[in-house]
């Protein structure tokens, strides 16, 4: 087991900073989500499978730049800029949406807003392990999240709103602000606070000298990184797709609906969300395992596409799409602990974050692609039972291969 220091207390000015951030990056780190397929179907009128390819563009961005990005985290010290410059470009990308939406406009938006998010994720993830240390990470990211699902409560509710009364594009316009504040509120974490080793996974042999990282090929090598990663494809691919399609068939069945009752969705799965992000973190705590709190997330995805093929009802839209703030709220943390157990002490972190989060785009356009062009040729019941099976998929391939990482954690 790699050896370690005792982490300095940080400054109470960056764990609020800290806080801050993920409250605000929230809405900035998801762009434009489930908003733009609405925008586009109801605003805009455009079928389901072009809706699908431009939705899924982004998140073939990013899956193209993540392990860069991870590289781009290990590597530089300066991870504060990198998230105020990221956050900045989603706001242009965003404003490109509101105010030319074409076709190739809403492709070049994508593109800026898939490279832009990359360094987002893996950078907060560096800059919580360099303020708080190993032994605290798991409470650290729980609290993150719980931040981060606070923030997208406020931003659905405005956007909810916005949408209803003022038009689509206000949206989008608010995602420009929080993006600017989220620029702003960054500079409170003070950089004396960040440990650099420890913020790219690294340790300690002693006071002097840090190990070198592994190389990239051996941890490529490393079977329980692949499979948790094929996870985690499997994860998204089963689960992307299902909001903007319950969405779309608002739109449909519901016009007018469409924007309040998305944002009804998306409230009250991230009210879940952080109830879910704090009872992670308890959990953890208490000694329950890594593996065994992702298959619970992994085993609500089938029964979450099942259910929204019996209805388009608004209301029971809103509460099936409670199972997700269970899923969603449990992968958000618990795959950054499952990631940070996987490289303690290779010093490849954050390249095991772009990884996951390589992933996670990966399942993401699969989702949107395969789930549109489905929608397009057989209906939406088949959409969602072709993602129910793909999660059941998911489901059994974890429980199967994956172990448990609890025991490489560093106490």
């Amino acid at each position: 087991m790699p050896s370690h220091r005792t982490k300095p207390t940080p400054a109470e000015r960056s764990l609020r900073g800290l806080d801050g951030l993920n409250f605000l990056m929230a809405d900035v780190q998801s762009g434009l989500g489930p908003y733009l397929s609405v925008f586009l179907k109801a605003d805009q009128h455009w079928q389901p499978g072009p809706i699908g390819l431009v939705m899924s563009v982004g998140s073939i961005v990013a899956a193209i730049l993540q392990i860069p990005a991870g590289l781009l985290v290990d590597a530089l010290a300066f991870r504060r800029a990198l998230i105020a410059i990221s956050a900045l470009l989603i706001a242009v990308g965003c404003l490109i949406v509101a105010f030319v939406p074409t076709v190739s406009a809403i492709i070049s938006a994508q593109v800026l807003l898939g490279a832009a998010s990359t360094v987002i994720g893996p950078a907060i993830a560096a800059i919580s392990l360099g303020i708080v240390g190993r032994r605290l990470m798991p409470a650290r990211i729980s609290r993150n999240e719980t931040f981060n699902h606070g923030g997208n409560f406020l931003a659905a509710g405005l956007a909810g709103t916005l949408g209803q009364f003022a038009g689509y594009r206000w949206i989008f316009y608010l995602v420009c602000v929080f993006a600017a504040a989220s620029a702003l509120i960054v500079m409170l974490i003070d950089p004396k606070d960040i440990d650099p080793e420890l913020a790219r996974g690294g340790e300690k042999d002693g006071p002097d000298g840090d190990k070198e990282a592994i190389p990239i090929r051996s941890l490529l090598g490393r079977r329980d990184l692949l499979i948790f990663l094929a996870s985690v494809v499997l994860f998204h691919f089963g689960n992307a797709a299902m909001l903007p399609l319950a969405g779309q068939v608002i739109a449909i069945a519901h016009p007018g609906q469409d924007a309040m009752a998305l944002s009804a969705c998306i409230i009250a799965a991230q009210l879940v969300m952080i109830g879910v992000a704090w009872a992670v973190g308890r959990a953890m705590k208490a000694g329950y395992g890594r593996k065994s709190i992702f298959l619970v997330a992994l085993a609500v995805l089938p029964v979450r596409g099942i259910l929204f093929t019996l209805t388009s009802n608004p209301y029971a839209v809103v509460g099936i799409q409670l199972l997700d703030g269970v899923a969603a709220g449990i992968f958000g943390v618990i795959s950054v602990i499952i990631a940070s157990d996987l490289m303690a002490g290779t010093g490849r972190f954050n390249l095991a974050q772009g990884l996951t989060a390589l992933s996670v785009g990966i399942g993401a356009s699969l989702s949107n692609l395969v789930a549109g062009y489905i929608v397009q040729g057989f209906g939406y019941p088949a959409g969602f039972m072709s993602l129910a099976a793909v999660a059941l998929i998911g489901l059994i391939f974890f429980a199967l291969f994956m172990p448990e990482t609890k025991d490489r954690a560093v106490s």
